[in-house]
């Protein structure tokens, strides 16, 4: 959670600049590092891939998902990070491969299991 002093003028998700910068430094832990942020007033706007870019205004963030709006609020950074990063992260082509090679290795033992039964 954040601190936040007294006398402070605004609370880090009122200031869309401020709220867009947490949410930045949540998609960078989840991979996403090559993101542009820029600011105007009332507003914020974080470009994170060529077809994903995040508005935050109203104390929401605000992006499209597959033609449809989906919106988060300011004051959740990660949660809004951990939304994007499961609808525009899939597994590496790696992965997949080495998913379907221990499956598959699963079957095969568990196949010699049951023969020697």
């Amino acid at each position: 959670m954040l601190s936040v002093h007294t006398g402070t003028p605004f609370l880090p998700w009122r200031d869309p600049r401020e709220a867009t910068r947490l949410l930045r430094y949540a998609l960078h832990r989840q991979g996403f590092t090559h993101t542009y942020q820029s600011n105007a007033n009332g507003m914020s706007v974080l470009s994170v891939l060529t077809d994903l870019t995040v508005w935050c205004k109203n104390g929401m963030f605000v992006w499209n998902e597959d033609g449809h709006e989906s919106s988060h609020p300011a004051d959740d950074p990660v949660g809004a990070a951990r939304l994007i990063s499961r609808h525009y992260r899939s597994p590496a082509p790696d992965e997949d491969h080495a998913e379907e090679e221990a499956d598959l290795a699963a079957r095969a033992f568990t196949a010699t299991d049951s023969e020697r039964d």
